[in-house]
């Protein structure tokens, strides 16, 4: 049975060349050689005999990626045995009575992943296949589709758009996904709606209405529903493109609206393809990209869920990874905006930058098109979240320093005015990956404000929730009250007040300035004030991921070393300051995690200066002072050529004053 639109869903037959041909290229040859050596025979016999027909959230989605992938390969070099592989892959999906974990009113399956993704991959896989799919497959995958997929997609949308008539969602009792059934989903049609669990199932409802429009009535309306959807969500980015889940979550989401605006176009003529920011957005995600040195050392294997290990990071790849981010920029996207946008940058991030994840990259990168690399004033910039991200290049060796202010949003951690600062290769200012996403795991702990580079008032965090109903957010807000930049420098001061006083009402000042001397020189200057006295402890957190991390202190001194270079922090402050190091309550099988500690003892008033140089491994630190006078912090010396007189003026309100010279 042939489909009713002039054009195919995701390309064209005119397409294949170029497709064929990106294969090839070295951008995408490590990538495509990983899945032609993925394993047949493991495939074949994990479909035949392991799979669980009431696994979806790990069996389901294996299935799916074998059809994704073996489909691809078959379309695009004619392999018999990765048609059958995916025929197989399709069949098991098939055998599925039900495509997804979740049930609204105890009756009716709710998509939010596995029905959603699984209906496109499906769609996809009959596209790949053309005419080796017979009349009555083809019959049997779009029934299949239209029972157990679309209405699965739109419940969740309807859900989201008219919480108000939802029954209530709840834990498939038959489906194997006993590790979260703790979890609270009452409101998750509230919750759900500012996340990437409203987007997916918008795009492939959409999707699947494209591909049965003109054949089943139902569809226009499935339609509408689904732009309407994807218009609303259109706002949880930025004017500027930036996206509040961090930038992992920002991938998988912005892959599927523009999947969706992609189909749409090319099914439809209905032109969505500028909904948000997306030339924005490209450079959103750029400047989250922070490529550093491999250190040899493999890092240790989490479980996310059972059966699915939590994902590592390259270090060519690596990201400033605020909140639950724990995977690189893919470039799909980037090379979708280039083609759709004309853009000379989203062409350069395709080319150069991120790493090829998915097989939309193949589909829609075009090699022909021009390249632009970043200009100078994507080197610091205060994205309209309130997270800011200074640095001197995009290279390993450049240095990036980033600040998180801003306020909640899901896939958070409680880290508000916390910084990741990487010099040399090297993340020496950490934040630590791969938090749990449920709260009985011990590396839930990672998600607190202990594990930051942050402030602890009287041993505590700011506020976040107790995980009762998953990652979403919390209350807590910062806000950028001041931000500078000039030649070789750039200054921020973020205000956290709001988040630590809705732990403790006695606060009433969280103030962090932060001065990145470029290239290496960062100064951290706290400020805590409180009704009574309190205890302050600054954190700075080391990259153990690797267990090649190390930190000490001397005196008023803490040392962190990596591999490739090292941090030296000199610590002063207005009142009696303690400078050691210590480790997170974590046991060994659940990761490490060391970090530098500045303790100033209980008072009203606090202020902590904490400066920091980097030094490339083998090479000395310069000589910095650090001096109080009258009302001024001073802080003058040379380092590695950089020579600079910094005055700090305390502001009773607002932000205090910064001078530099040098």
């Amino acid at each position: 049975m042939k489909t009713s639109t002039a054009r195919g869903l995701f390309f064209d037959e005119t397409d294949l060349v170029r497709i064929r041909t990106n294969t090839t290229d070295p951008r995408f040859a490590e990538f495509w050689q990983t899945q032609l050596s993925a394993d047949l025979e493991t495939d074949t016999h994990f479909l035949a005999h392991e799979l669980s027909l009431t696994n979806h959230v790990v069996h389901l989605l294996r299935a799916q990626r074998i059809l994704e992938r073996a489909s691809f390969i078959y379309l695009v070099n004619r392999n018999v045995e990765q048609l059958a592989l995916a025929k197989l892959a399709m069949r098991r999906m098939l055998d599925y009575p039900e495509w997804d974990c979740f049930t609204e009113g105890g009756r009716q399956i709710l998509g939010m992943q596995r029905a959603t993704e699984g209906t496109v991959a499906l769609l996809q896989a009959l596209e790949c296949l053309g005419d080796a799919v017979s009349a009555k497959e083809r019959e049997e995958v779009e029934q299949a589709v239209l029972i157990k997929g679309i209405p699965a997609c739109y419940l969740p949308v309807y859900g989201m758009k008219y919480p108000d008539r939802v029954q209530g969602w709840e834990w498939n009792p038959r489906s194997e996904c006993d590790e979260f059934r703790h979890i609270n989903l009452k409101r998750w049609p509230l919750i759900l709606n500012s996340t990437n669990l409203k987007i997916i199932p918008t795009a492939c409802l959409g999707i699947g209405a494209c591909y049965f429009r003109g054949r089943i009535p139902q569809a226009d309306a499935w339609l509408e529903l689904a732009r309407s959807s994807a218009k609303a969500f259109s706002t949880m980015y930025g004017s500027d493109g930036s996206y509040d889940e961090g930038v992992s979550y920002w991938g998988y989401t912005t892959l599927y609206l523009a999947l969706f605006a992609e189909v749409l176009w090319r099914t439809q003529g209905i032109d969505d393809r500028r909904l948000i920011n997306y030339s924005g957005t490209v450079r959103y995600a750029l400047g989250n990209t922070m490529p550093t040195i491999d250190s040899g050392l493999k890092p240790m294997d989490f479980q996310h869920v059972k059966g699915y290990n939590m994902p590592k990071v390259k270090p060519e790849f690596d990201i400033v990874n605020h909140g639950d981010s724990n995977g690189a920029v893919d470039v799909s996207v980037a090379a979708w905006v280039a083609r759709t946008h004309c853009d000379v940058l989203s062409q350069f991030v395709a080319r150069e930058i991120g790493e090829v994840n998915h097989l939309y990259g193949l589909i829609w990168y075009d090699a022909q098109l021009p390249s632009a690399p970043p200009e100078p004033a994507l080197l610091d910039r205060r994205q309209s979240n309130d997270i800011i991200i200074s640095r001197t290049g995009w290279t390993a060796m450049d240095n990036v320093l980033a600040l998180r202010s801003g306020g909640p949003g899901n896939h958070e951690h409680a880290d508000r005015n916390s910084i990741i600062f990487k010099a040399y290769g090297e993340r020496l200012l950490h934040d630590p990956f791969r938090a749990a996403y449920m709260v009985q795991n011990p590396r839930w702990l990672l998600r607190q404000t202990e594990a930051h580079t942050a402030v602890l008032i009287d041993g505590r965090g700011h506020q976040y929730h107790d995980g009762s109903e998953g990652t979403n957010a919390s209350w807590a807000f910062a806000h950028v009250i001041d931000y500078q930049i000039g030649p070789g420098w750039m200054t921020v001061t973020s205000d956290a007040s709001d988040a630590y006083q809705l732990v403790n009402a006695d606060v009433s000042r969280v103030l962090r300035t932060v001065i990145f001397m470029k290239p290496d020189v960062v100064v951290i200057y706290d400020v805590v004030e409180a009704s009574k006295a309190v205890a302050v402890e600054a954190r700075f957190q080391v990259n153990f991921e690797d267990a090649a991390g190390q930190v000490s202190a001397t005196g008023a001194r803490f040392e962190i070393t990596r591999p490739n270079a090292t941090l030296l922090a000199r610590v002063t402050g207005k009142g009696e300051i303690k400078v050691d190091t210590g480790r997170l309550a974590l046991d060994a099988k659940d990761g490490e995690q060391p970090f530098g500690r500045v303790t100033s003892s209980s008072a009203t008033n606090h202020e902590i200066l904490t400066v920091c140089t980097a030094a490339p491994k083998g090479t000395a630190h310069g000589q910095l002072q650090i001096a109080r006078q009258g009302d001024n912090w001073i802080i003058a010396g040379e380092h590695h050529g950089l020579k600079m007189q910094i005055a700090i003026r305390p502001a009773t309100k607002g932000a205090p004053t910064i001078n530099i010279d040098g």
